[in-house]
């Protein structure tokens, strides 16, 4: 059974372990991608809950930008993956958006994923001009709008929410690549998908035998719409349940492009614990981490 590529997302912040001791540790222990949530602010009075049945962690009011965090975090690392999962690029403006991410994607060569979403607190939301309503649009029209910068030499994007006539934006992607852009979300989100993602990062907090059977029916419904396309699927797991080994095999069985173990942020002694363990979880199920980092 191919084991797939297996790596760390974890909420970087402030009075937390350094990203830069964090991207060290995390490749040394041979995890081949690095993955990152955000949000821009944090309201203190919300009219939605939390999404995991928890008390709202400290780290949610004081995450660092994930972007500046991947930027320091290239400078001593070759072989990692960086991806975010996921950003809320509808509360974002797509021009500086898409110069901060090639930026970034020169910096580490290549090495960047981006993941994108459209969140879950609606005052955040509010706060930044976006009607909760409508948040799908507006995440649609800023990664195409994204994406027409970084293709152009001379982009012109007209969509609903965002538009702008003939400019001039560089750098573009490393290479001249195209950007991998993963949905998060549940299966709901299928149709956008095959429209304009490149793969789904799903988080498994729930059952995992739902989530391979979902799998499969996105694989079925791409093998039909997009013939000869292969999806990125990035499981974040580990969100408000521990994965057991027979999670993870079952992961791999179902032949997802990389899982994510996400661990709780903490002091540098305790995130090195944590990543120990999780390294020990993804060993008992047959991984081997001297050939899962990107380049080894």
């Amino acid at each position: 059974m191919p084991i797939p590529a297996v790596g760390i997302e974890v909420f970087p912040g402030d009075g937390f372990i350094h990203p830069v001791d964090l991207g060290r540790a995390v490749e040394d222990r041979g995890f081949e991608a690095l993955f990152f949530p955000e949000h821009l602010h944090m309201p203190v009075e919300r009219t939605v809950e939390f999404p995991i049945p928890i008390s709202l962690p400290e780290i949610y009011k004081r995450n660092f930008d994930p972007f500046m965090a991947f930027a320091a975090i290239s400078s001593v690392t070759s072989r990692l993956t960086f991806g975010t999962g996921i950003s809320l690029v509808a509360q974002r403006d797509p021009i500086l958006l898409a110069k901060t991410i090639a930026t970034l994607d020169h910096l580490c060569e290549g090495r960047f994923v981006l993941g994108v979403g459209a969140g879950w607190n609606v005052e955040e939301m509010k706060n930044h001009g976006v009607d909760p309503g409508r948040r799908w649009g507006y995440v649609r029209d800023h990664v195409q709008a994204m994406q027409t910068i970084w293709t152009e030499d001379v982009a012109t994007y007209h969509g609903r929410f965002v538009g702008f006539d003939r400019i001039w934006s560089w750098p573009k992607p490393h290479g001249n690549r195209h950007l991998p852009v993963l949905l998060g979300g549940s299966s709901k989100n299928f149709e956008r998908i095959l429209r304009w993602a490149d793969g789904w990062v799903p988080a498994l907090d729930g059952d995992v035998d739902m989530l391979v059977t979902e799998i499969h029916q996105l694989r079925a419904l791409a093998a039909e719409r997009r013939p000869g396309i292969e999806l990125d699927i990035t499981v974040a797991a580990g969100y408000g349940r521990d994965l057991s080994a027979d999670d993870f095999e079952k992961l791999c069985a179902a032949r997802v492009t990389r899982i994510l173990l996400a661990i709780r942020p903490g002091s540098y002694e305790d995130t090195i614990v944590a990543l120990d363990e999780a390294a020990s979880v993804a060993t008992e199920a047959g991984w081997d981490s001297s050939h899962s980092a990107r380049g080894a």
